[in-house]
Parts: C-alpha cells; structure tokens; sequence
C-alpha cells in the first residue's frame, strides 16, 4: 500500500499519523480579515463606538465590539459594565449577570452594576438575588427613582411567588 503523504490530495491537517511540527495553526492558512470587519482605531475608540450603537439602540452590534473590546481589555470596569449593559438588552442575561458580577466583586459599592446585577437576576427568576442588589442599589442612591421603582417590583413579585 502506498504511502499517502505521497499522494497529491494528502493533507497533514487532517491525518492523525502526522508528526506534530507538521500539523499548521487553525485558520493560519486563511487571508486577514477584510478592513470593514475589523474594528479601526484603538480600544478606547471601540468602547466609544459600542456606547454609540448602544445608544442607539442596536445592542446586538454593540454586544459584538464591546465583547471583542473586552477580550483585548478585560480588566477594564467601563468595558465591562457597557458590555453588561449591551448583553441586558438584547436578552442574555446570564452573560449580563456574570458581568455585573465581577464588577461588583471589584467595587462593590458600584451602585449602577447592583442595580444591573438585580434586573439580570430578576430576569432570570432569581427574585431574592434580584432584591438584595436593587436594595443595595436604592440604599447607595436613594436619589434615583428608577432604582426604588425597580427594588418595589421586585419585592412584589418575590411575595406574590411566595403565596
């Protein structure tokens, strides 16, 4: 039998048999992406652009930039709670959640990520969760309605499941 390294079809990539210094990188054969694909500009110009779609209102498209904002700046706060936000409204709310939630873990008396962390939770049925943040939230800022607004649902709704 023939060996079929030797044959003109034979691609290393996909035969087990190949020694490893052989098998290429995923993808590395492929051209770079085209100019309008990529992001142009720095990080902070991409943050700036996501908030833009953001605001207004394509949050699918700023989950996008914000997510590959994120994975070039993880450790950004700002980044972070954009991205939360995008994730809320386009309905991944688990991923929103885990966001506000390492925010949080950073600077816990960051009063706009409890309050996103206690809608996410609400969302998401976790209606005890839901209340302890939005308290935290309202107690740091008794000054913003929405956030007192929002603890009071969420306390109707956990004693209506209680019944």
């Amino acid at each position: 039998m023939a060996d079929s390294r030797y044959d003109p079809r034979y691609d290393p990539r996909y035969d087990p048999r190949a020694p490893e210094e052989e098998k290429p990188r995923p993808f590395s054969d492929l051209p770079p992406p085209p100019q309008d694909v990529t992001p142009g500009g720095e990080l902070y110009d991409w943050y700036v652009r996501g908030l833009d779609l953001l605001a207004n209102g394509d949050a699918n498209a700023a989950v996008q930039l914000l997510t590959h904002t994120s994975s070039m700046e993880p450790e950004s706060r700002m980044v972070r709670e954009a991205l939360a936000r995008a994730q809320f409204d386009v309905g991944m709310y688990d991923e929103a959640r885990a966001n506000f939630e390492w925010i949080i873990g950073i600077d816990p008396a960051d009063d706009y990520s409890q309050f996103g962390l206690g809608l996410a939770a609400t969302k998401l049925g976790d209606l005890p969760a839901a209340v302890e943040h939005l308290a935290l939230a309202a107690a740091m800022r008794p000054d913003i309605a929405y956030y007192s607004t929002a603890l009071r649902g969420a306390r109707a709704a956990l004693t209506a499941s209680r019944r």
